[in-house]
């Protein structure tokens, strides 16, 4: 076998300009409800790192697999590239943003081509031309003549010295810095678009235990984030301040509370500020939401309880957040963990007010409150130390309680806040928006005002949109008066929040995309992307996909049938980055190895969705493993082997039909690492088949077919190379996937017995020192142990030796069933079933062969009535007896 390097750079440069003068990828616009398989689509940083090449790798090895199988298949690329950081490039390098951002997708684009990804690169979009960005505009228009646009007054972070808003991302370290200039940022109140997603709440919230292909950790964080909460609102009132609302899911606890509490930034809160120095200090030095602790100062009001009439202290406290709930709660120590922490830190009082329903309780008696001077009781229970109202259960305590409090109404509250698409910077979509001077106020532009286009880039600070005066002025399309155009752009999650349906009709111009097409083509079959964007663009997505089904005729309610996301490559443990220094280039490892390999070893190192470590040695293995399947092909096509059709040809025959089920099951499942490990074993077999004795031609093609097709949906350049070289027409890309049938039970236990024993020989060779084996005798065990296995297995009896004893063909066996039976009662717990005795026989003989070339010796497969008593005490169902002869 040859051992020489195959040139890779040669072989990938050749199959992939094949398959673009073919068009192997294209997606006709004419074919029926394609598999759609995307990944999500990347910002123009510059080059690929390991993480792109990670998520590219799964998505095209996937998509190549439904095309092998014989699906029509969309997988297009584009490029998500809007953003701040073009802006920062092209403001250090005194150049644009358009330039910055097209030299890096071409340098990019080339890497992925170079990658050997199979897109349908005459689908490409990118975000940042007019023909795209005009359709966020059109979307934002109709979003506003359906009532789901909004302009308000809202928070935002001021850079005064750059003059600009600036995103949380942009905000650095405990100071609170810009990331421009290091000046102190501050809050600043500016009228901002929002899209109201809040609308879809509910349905986004309930929807999500439909989505039964995402990850239960993604959709878990989108409940956390949509935050849906049921409860009561009710008044306190606070002296001198008159009624303010509070929000709880436990108004059963409402005789528990303690204290009351104010978030830092609630009207009465700011209001203390202006006279009471430690409020003061508080909320602009001391406050901090994320800490580990509850932080609070207690002020000079109370509060009166609603129920008890009690005064309670009141607090500002920074575990109160003004956009959960009212920004207002009632403090109840006994029965939740973060206000017991802050009760215990002020020394306020902690009162129990619910106890835990006894196993025995008769529904009237109230029980024994608890001890919650160390930690709160947080689940429901039976009330006690509440008046009238102990001894009710918690749930029936909630509604008396709401029903009998005159302020007290059933209400709903969200986490989720309306979407503020409002960005302060240049490189974005413009808001198709003008200010009227004439009365008209903001004035949305029609259909036929679009696209807004951006003006020529002006390096200034803050937002150069405010620069461009010729741009800005405009006039209203109302009234024909003078007007100012919106000078602030579009988040660019608006973008990615529709670009997988712009993929169906990239050049469709009367419309964003081609809804007959849409329909029939969408959903995605399967997405591939960051958890990072659980809660942000998933979410939008799906936020937009129900507004257009809602009114613009799109018949599916989800973006995404099946979602993975793709876990990190890691360097000794850590992420890749630059600033750590440990990068590896994508670039550096196509050069010295090819695509072909970095692909391979990507994919086999570990399950799609996790972690794994980087490693120059695996790279290198597999490098190695893609030589030796070249030399092999090459061996074969030169010297066409003319072995016998005999038992080890039916044993390689049987593992190739396992291998193809078995990887396909994997493939199927995108567990590609395990159709790899599959598909890597069966190299193996064919290489020892080929040391061991001359091929059976028909058997080892067909292995080694097996084998180049299967590895093809991963490693596509040397798959094709072989297939080419194996005399097929055609590409291997499109070619016919391997299939196989058979039972997955048997090919278990059959693999099992093989390797078990194989390991048996092993060790009695290691243990017994034997250095020259002569002979080896394989000794499978008789058929009453087989039954009393099976009985062990299914017996619940405590008894079993005698159960055991009952059966007279396992009786007459004496002592011997005696000793095997204690073997079995002591193993109960492990056993399971194996091959029957002939079919273990069967696989044995098969296998022969692998013991002969391990130990170069001959090998006798014999049946249980073949053998010595002697011998077939040490024999048991899937563990045969060995026998070996010395030499020495």
């Amino acid at each position: 076998m040859s051992d020489a390097e195959y040139d890779h750079a040669a072989v990938e440069r050749r199959w992939q300009e094949a398959w673009d003068e073919a068009d192997v990828y294209r997606t006709p616009d004419d074919v029926e409800d394609p598999t759609y398989v995307l990944g999500m689509y990347p910002y123009p940083s510059g080059k690929l790192h390991m993480g792109h090449v990670r998520n590219y790798t799964i998505t095209d090895a996937y998509a190549r697999y439904r095309r092998l199988r014989g699906d029509d298949v969309l997988h297009p690329m584009g490029w998500d590239a809007f953003g701040l950081p073009a802006e920062n490039a092209a403001k250090e390098r005194d150049t644009n943003p358009r330039d910055w951002t097209f030299d890096c997708i071409e340098t990019m684009r080339d890497q992925m081509e170079s990658m050997g990804f199979g897109y349908d690169w005459e689908r490409e979009i990118t975000t940042c031309t007019p023909d795209y960005y005009e359709w966020n505009q059109w979307l934002f228009s109709w979003f506003h003549e359906e009532g789901l646009v909004d302009r308000r007054d809202a928070e935002v972070n001021w850079c005064p010295h750059c003059e600009t808003v600036l995103a949380d991302e942009q905000v650095e370290g405990e100071a609170e810095l810009c990331w421009r200039c290091d000046t102190p940022v501050e809050q600043r109140e500016l009228e901002q678009w929002f899209l109201k997603i809040t609308e879809y709440a509910d349905e986004l919230l309930e929807d999500i235990d439909d989505l039964e292909g995402w990850p239960n950790s993604v959709r878990q964080m989108q409940r956390n984030w949509i935050g849906r909460q049921e409860g009561t609102e009710l008044e306190f009132s606070i002296d001198g301040h008159g009624s303010v609302d509070a929000f709880t899911t436990r108004v059963d606890t409402i005789h528990g509370a303690t204290f009351f509490a104010l978030a830092p930034d609630h009207p009465i809160s700011e209001g203390l500020a202006e006279t009471d120095e430690d409020v003061r200090r508080f909320i602009e030095e001391e406050a901090d939401p994320e800490g580990d602790e509850p932080n609070g100062v207690e002020t000079d009001l109370t509060a009166t309880n609603p129920v008890t009439g009690e005064e309670i202290p009141v607090y500002v406290a920074d575990f109160v957040l003004s956009d959960v709930g009212t920004g207002a709660l009632m403090a109840v120590p006994g029965h939740d963990e973060r206000d017991h922490a802050f009760a215990t830190k002020m020394d306020e009082e902690i009162v129990p007010v619910v106890a835990p329903e006894p196993e025995d309780w008769d529904g009237e008696t109230v029980p024994e409150a608890p001890d919650v001077s160390e930690e709160a009781y947080t689940e429901d229970g039976v009330l006690v130390n509440s008046g009238e109202y102990s001894g009710l259960e918690s749930d029936v305590a909630r509604e008396r309680l709401t029903d009998e409090i005159d302020t007290a109404e059933w209400t709903t509250q969200y986490q989720l806040r309306d979407w503020g698409i409002s960005r302060q910077r240049y490189w974005g979509t413009p808001i198709p928006v003008v200010h009227c001077h004439d009365g008209c106020g903001s004035v949305v532009l029609p259909e036929e005002d679009l696209p807004v286009e951006l003006p020529e880039f002006i390096n200034t600070t803050g937002n150069p949109l405010d620069a461009a005066e010729e741009w800005k002025e405009t006039t209203c399309p109302d009234c024909g008066g003078d007007a100012t155009r919106e000078t602030d752009t579009m988040d660019t999650f608006v973008d990615s929040s529709w670009y997988f349906l712009r993929y169906v009709s990239p050049d469709l111009v009367e419309a964003p995309f081609d809804l007959e097409r849409a329909n029939d083509w969408m959903p995605v079959d399967q997405y591939v992307g960051g958890i990072e964007h659980a809660v942000m663009h998933l979410l939008y997505s799906r936020f937009f996909t129900k507004v257009l089904a809602d009114h613009e005729g799109l018949e599916h309610r989800e973006p995404f049938a099946n979602l993975l996301a793709q876990g990190m490559v890691q360097l000794e443990g850590e992420k890749m980055s630059k600033s750590k220094g440990n990068v590896v280039s994508p670039q550096r490892i196509v050069e010295e190895y090819g695509a072909d390999t970095a692909r391979l070893f990507m994919m086999q190192a570990a399950q799609p969705e996790r972690d794994f470590d980087w490693s120059e040695e695996g790279v290198r293995s597999t490098y190695a493993f893609l030589n030796r399947l070249k030399g092999m092909v090459e061996d074969y096509t030169a010297n066409e082997p003319n072995g016998e059709d005999d038992a080890v040809a039916s044993y390689v025959d049987s593992e190739i039909d396992a291998t193809v089920a078995i990887a396909t099951e994997k493939y199927d499942e995108l567990t590609f690492n395990r159709a790899l490990r599959q598909t890597q074993d069966l190299v193996r077999t064919l290489r020892q088949y080929a040391d061991y004795a001359e091929p059976h031609a028909t058997t080892y093609e067909r292995g080694l077919s097996a084998v180049v097709r299967l590895l093809a949906p991963v490693a596509p350049h040397i798959a094709e190379e072989l297939y080419d070289e194996l005399g097929y027409d055609g590409f291997a890309a499109a070619a016919e996937w391997p299939t196989a049938e058979v039972d997955r039970d048997h090919v278990r236990k059959r693999r099992q017995l093989v390797e078990n024993t194989r390991e048996d020989v092993r060790d009695i060779v290691d243990v017994a020192g034997i250095e020259d084996p002569t002979e080896l005798d394989v000794v499978v065990a008789p058929d009453w142990k087989y039954d009393a296995l099976e009985i062990a297995v299914e017996s619940d009896a405590d008894n079993l030796i005698g159960e055991l004893m009952g059966e007279d063909h396992i009786r007459e066996q004496g002592d011997a069933a005696a000793d095997y039976g204690q073997d079995l009662q002591a193993e109960r717990e492990a056993l399971s079933t194996t091959l029957e005795p002939e079919a273990e026989y069967d696989a044995l003989e098969s296998a022969a062969w692998l013991l002969e070339r391990e130990f170069e010796a001959p090998v006798s497969v014999r049946r249980a009535e073949e053998a010595d008593e002697s011998v077939l005490k040490n024999a048991e169902p899937g563990r045969p007896a060995i026998e070996i002869e010395d030499g020495n």
